[in-house]
């Protein structure tokens, strides 16, 4: 029977998610809740697979590690892009890639967490929570910040960005925002007031990340940038780690300058004893802004379809067409 890998599913909820039923008819299906420690651990554990079903970014899938699994011959990814994957070491190796598409996915539910992160921040939620559990009151539970007449800035208008920029509007909050190629009339679509970079970042007591991670946005807000928000502003980022700068983020929130509330980080999982673990001023959520119930089902439930088709010979939702068959 085919051997088949369903990598990354960390919240052990693909099972339940999808109808894996037809899939476990054609061959032997394998879960795995844990994340590899590194490449070779991930070479060695998928070496057998002909087939792996991988969840977004989760698992890096470099052409070092492509190049080391001799028995793969469909890679199933999910969503529309993988930053993570080398598509090219996939199609020299005649290897067919599937992707997802809309089903069920939800396509606000990252701008919803990134508004309830702002509010745990802002509210300081996290610890009056720990202070209940820890039969404690309002001591030490830092004073909150009340949203309405206050600025959020929002880094990236596309669809998230928007969303986001909605929410605020109806918090009562001023809205600008800024990305490279942000229009005035986008902007104006959405409440918005399109500002400058360093206008932004020091005028919003709030600034929000709605951006893809790519070279022009890798580093975006750097030590300078983040020197430039206001003393007690809050950070948050959605998107991806590598947007803001690791090391001055860190700094910036050790030294009490501002506050950050972060889905997303450099590596992931977060490393055991990183610093960020044991930082003040942070609101911290696992990745898990896309991670909903409906986001699951459709992208598990595409993911059974491509498999099967894959196995029947008509690969359906290839991403690198040129090696399907005809």
């Amino acid at each position: 029977m085919v051997q088949i890998a369903v990598l990354d599913d960390w919240q052990g909820v693909a099972r339940q998610s999808a109808d894996w039923s037809a899939l476990k008819a054609r061959g032997k299906i394998t879960f795995f809740a844990e994340a590899f420690a590194d490449e070779d651990d991930a070479a060695t554990q998928l070496q057998p697979y002909e087939i792996v079903l991988s969840m977004r970014e989760r698992t890096p899938l470099p052409g070092s590690l492509i190049d080391r699994l001799p028995n793969l011959r469909m890679l199933g990814m999910t969503g529309a892009r993988n930053a993570s994957l080398d598509m090219a070491a996939c199609t020299a190796r005649g290897i067919v890639v599937c992707n997802t598409t809309g089903g069920g996915y939800v396509d606000s539910a990252t701008a919803e967490l990134a508004l309830g992160l702002m509010l745990a921040a802002a509210r300081g939620i996290p610890a009056g929570d720990a202070n209940i559990r820890a039969g404690k009151f309002q001591h030490g539970v830092p004073v909150g910040l009340g949203l309405a007449g206050k600025t959020i800035g929002i880094v990236g208008l596309g669809k998230l960005g928007g969303y986001m920029a909605s929410y605020c509007l109806a918090l009562r909050m001023n809205v600008l925002a800024w990305s490279t190629n942000l229009t005035a009339e986008r902007a104006k679509e959405v409440g918005a007031t399109l500002v400058t970079k360093e206008e932004l970042l020091a005028g919003s007591d709030v600034v929000s990340i709605h951006l893809v991670l790519s070279p022009r946005s890798r580093g975006l807000i750097g030590a300078a940038d983040i020197a430039r928000m206001k003393p007690g502003a809050i950070l948050v980022n959605t998107s991806r780690g590598p947007i803001i700068d690791e090391a001055a983020l860190l700094a910036a929130v050790n030294d009490g300058r501002i506050i950050a509330a972060l889905d997303v980080f450099d590596r992931e999982p977060l490393p055991v004893g990183h610093p960020l673990r044991t930082a003040p001023n942070t609101v911290m959520t696992p990745h898990m802004g896309y991670g909903v119930r409906e986001t699951w089902q459709g992208f598990y439930s595409q993911s059974v379809e491509n498999a099967l088709a894959f196995l029947d010979g008509r690969p359906i939702r290839v991403a690198n067409p040129e090696v399907a068959p005809a």
